[in-house]
């Protein structure tokens, strides 16, 4: 198999929280590109975005997905929307595009986590907005990524073996 067609001119990756921070960043007159770091300017407005997006989220479950999709890169045949969080987004798509949705999630110990610098914040880490998806959605994939290379590049190509090839 050609692994090729995963390149930029065919795919595009659409994370959801791109358009709820630049939302959020232009409803509250912020600096959308420093929303977008791991500094203290994002970690200050963080949980006050969550919450705003919580409302969003009650009001119009697939608000940011929609948004995700018709921004950039949507122009491509293959979408990785690579930080849905919630099962309304997992639903969203399912329903939205039925069998051209593959479902993959990506796990770690969490000591394999915190060497790559996480750190648990109570009230935030714990939050639906970041495990909303730990159980309720049955994955096609799950990748196991303990800086284990061998197993990694097996998931990865359960992964290419699920993509049908486009032209």
């Amino acid at each position: 198999m050609d692994n090729n067609y995963l390149g930029p001119n065919k795919c595009a990756i659409l994370p959801l929280s791109g358009p709820l921070k630049k939302q959020y960043a232009k409803d509250h007159n912020l600096d959308f590109d420093r929303l977008l770091d791991a500094t203290e300017y994002k970690e200050h407005y963080r949980q006050d975005m969550i919450q705003w997006g919580e409302e969003k989220r009650n009001q119009d479950p697939g608000y940011f997905c929609r948004l995700a999709t018709e921004g950039e890169g949507s122009e491509k045949d293959i979408w990785i929307i690579s930080d849905a969080r919630r099962l309304s987004d997992v639903v969203y798509f399912r329903d939205k595009y039925k069998e051209d949705v593959i479902t993959i999630r990506v796990e770690a110990d969490l000591s394999v986590r915190q060497q790559r610098g996480f750190v648990f914040t109570e009230g935030i880490d714990d939050a639906e907005s970041e495990c909303g998806l730990d159980s309720g959605c049955n994955w096609d994939i799950v990748i196991y990524n303990n800086n284990n290379q061998e197993k990694l590049e097996d998931s990865i190509s359960k992964i290419l073996k699920r993509i049908p090839s486009t032209s």
